[in-house]
């Protein structure tokens, strides 16, 4: 049914895209005044150091020996300027966290979907609004900036992208070029008029991107030296950068520093999510209009950092990310960003009361004027009588308040002063949040309704063409038509609703969509009527427990996104499958076989995702246990009668064979050769892409019998997967394919225990010849089971071994046979083939069941559709825009997965019906060959 097929998409589809514009639609407006304090700034430049990946604690804490990693920086914050601890807001990733120092605002997940580089939305910041700016650094972080900003003065001086590379001798270099590529322009300067003059002037900012903490960190983890000795590097580097400035201008003490990072690190060398290692950046601020060291005897923090430190009796001052931009902007006297959320953290100033004032003052009119653009948008998209205001900001209140601190600076009250903007401040930012999710309700709910609509209308389908337990009806002409124009009314009335308020066309679609899916389900009224008929007479207890233990799995499998280990129970249950339903009575050694696989698989969903030390050793013995398994096969395959084997599948089976053996040295050379700073040998490399190659054409070469095509299928995958293997997980797609094959066995079992058909002999039965359809049978109970059998193992394929929802656990070690110089989208490709190898093994093993137990594919997949539409559901309401973006992030891709389930099942079929049916033939000798 192509029809049902393009609709079943589109639905998805709509469904996949609504999250991001209910819950994840940019919350930048535009249109406000520029807000610049009136008094006279302390500093005329600024000069600003990102040391990308920094993490507080690694720059804070001291050596064994009591001694700083970073003097000169320790000193300065003992001696000369205010220090504290910048917590950064997730996903710990360089722009957004370059977004938040430099304009003041934490990007909105959409700009996730738009790739880090380039600007998804317009915005402004403290480069834009100063006189002139000159950066250096990585490619991927100045352009942005420079990109932004209006007329031509932001300047910036990259590397090359190629320079960052994980496998190379010492990362530090990057940060090495900065330093002189800065003190090679200052000098320059001195024979350049007008860049002297132009260095001259105020409201100047410089800008040093330092990359090489965070390469390293990625490479060698942060608790390694090199990522250590590069802080040391550094911290020279700024000594030598804050000297040669400050002579540059006669020490005119004009010149503001700040010293901070963009994001953290885990101990396993990725950052991303939400973790404390990750959220903590150090923040140095010193020079002109800073305060000077504050000592205190005591001051509590949550953590106990300072002791660790021996930093207890210096003031520590912590802010948001984002507060750093209004900081910079106060210090040499620029607007602030049009849409910065940052608070002025007044603590680090060293300034008069007054100006402390009127630079607050400033923050809240500034903030104040986005919560007015935004409230004028939503009240002009509204109908008046819909319109509810956000109370406690009311015009009356705003001019209330502005007035009230007004009269307070006059009056000299600077403490009442700086507290009503505070208020103010939380108020205004309140008030842009609730218009912001103004419409979410609204929408989600009639997303809610579609969803439902859709499913029970698959429900229905399945009812109707799969099964006996309905009767065919007529339909009753005239009724159809008074349904379908009375459907058409409801249709037009909420478009017109849409058009008075003039909603953006999607919200057309959002609510448009339930009204064609209900009206397909109320059409099938007399379906349901005979259904319900059907169920209530003689077993309405057994419909009830059908449906609980139904509902049941589905929980199961909800959780198993939050929490690993409900998978454990789950193969727990399924190990225990056999005895329930008495089958191993029939069939006992391949019962036992099929419990001791279901517990071994059960192990790997209680391993730890991240944070786990490669392991080499391990993928190097698997890649030689699955030697030792294909060596036994293929003695088995030459001892078999001849009319199964020719000389040719013997060869694609020596092939591959022969690849296992490649993998695994490749694996152990490539880890050494690394550990050794060599770099990546050309040789381990070609052969790796080659094996990559070869291992999705390899399959099709062999024979379609059933096990010896699905053993093929395992050994070339498995090649592929050991390359991108760098601990326990290599073994997981050699357990889970073990189990597969019993599940085939399994089922087998089944379909003899409930009398549905004959018992084909497994050993003969060919792929390319099973696609008889008159022997296709009707669904049965069981079939229900089968479905949900598959999707769980497909979320165990995919949860087994590490949760791709946490940013986190993208390991970029898992790449390393293939390449080690930084590229997203190739190591991107990767790391989500290595998601994919084991969803092809568990599918083609979904194939081999439908296959041999005679049920249409299509009848078989309507189930699973249903299963993960209610997932699906599920996940609809726990998306979350707010909290650690660990927890954002993960709430998405939860939402994304299930949805992307079902079109990603649709691809999987079709793949795992290509992988096992068809073959390729090599042309033989003799004349005549067939295809």
């Amino acid at each position: 049914i192509p029809v049902f097929i393009l609709a079943g998409l589109l639905v998805h589809c709509v469904f996949l895209v609504s999250i991001f514009d209910i819950y994840f639609s940019s919350p930048l407006v535009h249109g406000m005044t520029p807000q610049q304090t009136p008094l006279p700034p302390p500093a005329k430049r600024l000069v600003l150091f990102v040391a990308d990946g920094l993490r507080a604690d690694s720059l804070y804490e001291l050596n064994s020996n009591n001694t700083p990693q970073a003097p000169y920086l320790r000193g300065i914050l003992e001696n000369n300027g205010s220090w504290g601890i910048s917590h950064t807001r997730v996903p710990t990733e360089s722009r957004p966290g370059h977004v938040a120092l430099i304009a003041g605002f934490y990007e909105d997940v959409s700009a996730v979907a738009k790739g880090w580089k380039e600007n998804p939305v317009e915005f402004d910041s403290v480069f834009n609004e100063s006189k002139y700016t000159w950066s250096w650094g990585s490619p991927d972080i100045l352009p942005m900036f420079a990109k932004g900003a209006t007329g031509d003065h932001v300047y910036t001086f990259c590397y090359t992208a190629e320079s960052e590379d994980f496998g190379a001798q010492d990362a530090a270099k990057l940060d090495m070029w900065v330093f002189d590529r800065v003190k090679s322009f200052f000098n320059s300067s001195r024979s350049n008029q007008t860049l002297f003059s132009a260095l001259n002037e105020e409201k100047v900012v410089l800008f040093l991107h330092l990359l090489g903490i965070d390469t390293n960190g990625h490479a060698h983890r942060p608790n390694s030296r090199e990522y250590k000795e590069n802080i040391k590097k550094v911290d020279e580097g700024v000594k030598e950068i804050a000297s040669m400035i400050d002579n540059f201008y006669g020490n005119d003490g004009k010149t503001a520093f700040i010293l901070t990072s963009d994001h953290g690190m885990t101990d396993w060398g990725s950052h991303g999510a939400g973790h404390p290692s990750e959220t903590l950046t150090p923040l140095i601020v010193w020079g002109a209009g800073v305060n000077y060291p504050q000592k205190v005897t005591s001051q509590f923090f949550e953590d106990n950092f300072l002791k660790e430190w021996k930093l207890e009796n210096f003031k520590r001052l912590d802010v948001n990310q984002a507060d750093i931009a209004p900081l910079m902007a106060s210090l040499i006297g620029v607007p602030f960003p049009l849409n910065s959320v940052g608070t002025l953290p007044l603590e680090y100033l060293n300034n008069s009361a007054h100006f402390k004032a009127e630079s607050m003052f400033t923050n809240a009119v500034q903030i104040l004027e986005q919560f007015k653009v935004k409230m004028s948008q939503k009240k002009e998209t509204t109908l008046s009588f819909l319109f509810t205001p956000f109370k406690p900001l009311s015009d009356s209140e705003q001019i209330n308040f502005l007035k009230k601190t007004r009269l307070y600076i006059q009056q000299q009250k600077y403490d009442e002063a700086v507290s009503l903007c505070k208020t103010l401040i939380n108020l205004a930012l309140e008030g842009l949040s609730y218009y912001h999710t103004y419409d979410r309700l609204f929408l989600g709910l009639s997303i809610a309704m579609g969803f439902v609509g859709w499913t029970t209308y698959v429900i229905l389908v399945i009812i109707k063409t799969h099964t006996n337990l309905t009767k065919t009806v007529q339909t009753n002409n005239k009724e159809s038509t008074v349904l379908f124009y009375s459907f058409a009314f409801v249709g037009m009335i909420i478009a017109f609703f849409l058009l008075i308020q003039t909603c953006p066309w999607t919200y057309y679609v959002y609510c448009l969509l339930p009204v064609p899916v209900w009206y397909a389900v109320v059409r099938e009224l007399r379906v349901i009527q005979d259904l319900a008929t059907n169920l209530m007479s003689p077993h309405i207890g057994q419909s009830i427990g059908f449906l609980l233990v139904c509902t049941l799995g589905i929980e199961i499998l909800v959780f198993s996104f939050f929490y690993r280990s409900t998978l454990t129970i789950g193969l727990l249950v399924f190990a225990g499958w056999p005895v329930i339903t008495q089958l191993w009575v029939q069939a006992k050694t391949t019962a036992l076989i099929w419990t001791l696989l279901c517990v071994l698989l059960a192990i790997f969903p209680l391993m730890p995702v991240v944070g786990r030390e490669p392991n080499i050793p391990l993928v190097i013995a698997t890649g030689l246990l699955t030697f030792l398994i294909s060596c036994f096969s293929l003695s088995s395959l030459c001892k078999s009668e001849n009319k199964y084997r020719n000389n040719e599948d013997l060869k694609v089976r020596f092939y591959q064979m022969l690849s296992i053996a490649l993998s695994t040295y490749v694996v152990s050379s490539t880890h050494d050769s690394l550990k050794n700073k060599q770099g990546l040998p050309v040789l381990n490399q070609i052969i790796s892409w080659m094996t990559l190659v070869s291992s999705s054409v390899l399959p099709l070469l062999s024979p379609t019998f059933l096990f010896q095509r699905l053993f093929s299928i395992l050994l070339s995958l498995m090649s592929t997967y050991l390359l991108l293997s760098t601990g326990y997980e290599a073994l997981f797609p050699l357990v889970l394919s073990g189990l597969m094959f019993v599940w085939i066995n399994m089922e087998q079992e089944a379909l003899q225990h409930y009398g549905l058909s004959f018992k084909p002999k497994l050993a003969v039965f060919n792929f390319a010849y099973a696609t008889d359809t008159t022997q296709f049978r009707q669904l049965h109970l069981d079939d229900v089971r089968r479905s949900f059998f598959f999707v769980f193992f497909i979320v165990t394929a995919f949860f087994g071994t590490g949760n791709i929802a946490s940013i986190n656990s993208f390991d970029p070690a898992s790449v390393y046979c293939f390449l080690t110089v930084f590229s997203p989208f190739m190591m991107g490709g990767l790391l989500v083939l290595k998601v994919v190898i084991p969803f092809v093994l568990v599918s083609c093993a979904f194939e081999a069941v439908q296959v041999t137990t005679q049920l249409s594919s299509k009848s078989l997949f309507l189930i699973v559709l249903v299963i993960s539409d209610i997932m699906a559901l599920h996940f609809f309401f726990l998306v979350k825009d707010y909290g650690s973006w660990l927890d954002i992030g993960t709430s998405i891709s939860h939402y994304v997965l299930v949805m992307s389930l079902t079109i990603f099942m649709m691809l999987m079929n079709g793949l795992a019906q290509l992988l096992t049916a068809k073959r390729l033939e090599l042309p033989r000798r003799t004349k005549h060959h067939s295809t």
